[in-house]
């Protein structure tokens, strides 16, 4: 009977282990540590982790709001080994409900990768405008597009 429960517990451990390790939090670093921004980033979740070229990935960004906004601008900026190779802007209000009241909020972009983007390692960085061009916040944080996803004709 124990070697029967203990077949089925350590499946089970490794398939929890596996769920807990895929929603993570990602490492977010602000690109000024001394500036004191207006939008404070508390966590960054990337689903699927790695990335899947081809597949949709979903970057959710958990931060609080120190004033309201009422639209703005979401500026991203993508390097690959240190090389910047791609840069796209964003409505605010796209990304989240807008008003953002003062307090919590989710932003959530996804976007699909092309087939032919090369795997490897890449950062990240997200500059948050206001309407009037104000930067609220800007971070930036590593992702990884993995060795073995399929190719797309994407």
């Amino acid at each position: 009977m124990a070697v029967v429960q203990f077949k089925l517990i350590v499946p089970l451990f490794f398939a929890v282990f596996l769920l807990f390790s895929s929603i993570q939090a990602t490492d977010v670093k602000y690109c000024d540590k001394k500036g004191n921004y207006d939008v404070k980033v508390h966590g960054v979740k990337i689903s699927p982790d790695p990335v899947v070229r081809g597949e949709p990935a979903s970057f959710i960004i958990s931060a609080t709001a120190g004033q309201a906004i009422s639209g703005g601008t979401l500026v991203i900026d993508v390097s690959y080994f240190g090389w910047h190779i791609h840069s796209e802007n964003h409505d605010l209000c796209s990304e989240t409900s807008c008003p953002v009241s003062v307090g919590d909020f989710v932003l959530s972009h996804s976007q699909i990768l092309p087939g032919i983007t090369p795997p490897g390692s890449y950062t990240l960085t997200m500059k948050l405008k206001d309407g009037k061009g104000q930067q609220l916040t800007c971070i930036n944080f590593d992702f990884s597009i993995g060795f073995w996803s399929p190719l797309s004709d994407s």
